[in-house]
């Protein structure tokens, strides 16, 4: 989508499914429902990822669904998962971005759990 040309729902699903092999089913009802979510959407994604960005695509793939594992987020967890088959990621890296969102979690309930630790090491009242 540019300043020129706002592509038509048909050819940004068209560019989905050749980038991601496939629309994921959320974006396609939210568009059916108020189309301007579909431009919204693709707005805040040149936003976070520019044509020019300092990353490369494989890299955003990855950076994307450890984003999505740690929200929990499913639909785009599926959405990334597709993307990195399309793009040929391979399975070592995928696993490996898999791995660190869950030391990355686990680090994060020991953290959290501190109070616990406190109590634990004070005597009893």
């Amino acid at each position: 989508m540019n300043a020129t040309h706002t592509p038509a729902v048909e050819e940004v699903f068209a560019m989905m499914r050749k980038m991601m092999g496939g629309v994921p089913s959320a974006i396609e009802k939210a568009t059916k429902v108020d189309e301007g979510l579909l431009y919204e959407h693709l707005r805040s994604r040149q936003y976070a990822m520019p044509a020019e960005g300092a990353l490369d695509d494989e890299t955003r793939t990855l950076i994307y669904l450890a984003a999505a594992l740690a929200a929990g987020s499913t639909a785009c967890i599926e959405a990334m998962a597709n993307k990195a088959r399309v793009q040929g990621i391979p399975a070592a890296k995928v696993l490996e971005t898999l791995h660190i969102v869950r030391f990355a979690l686990a680090t994060k309930v020991i953290g959290e759990a501190e109070p616990v630790f406190e109590a634990l090491l004070e005597p009893p009242k």
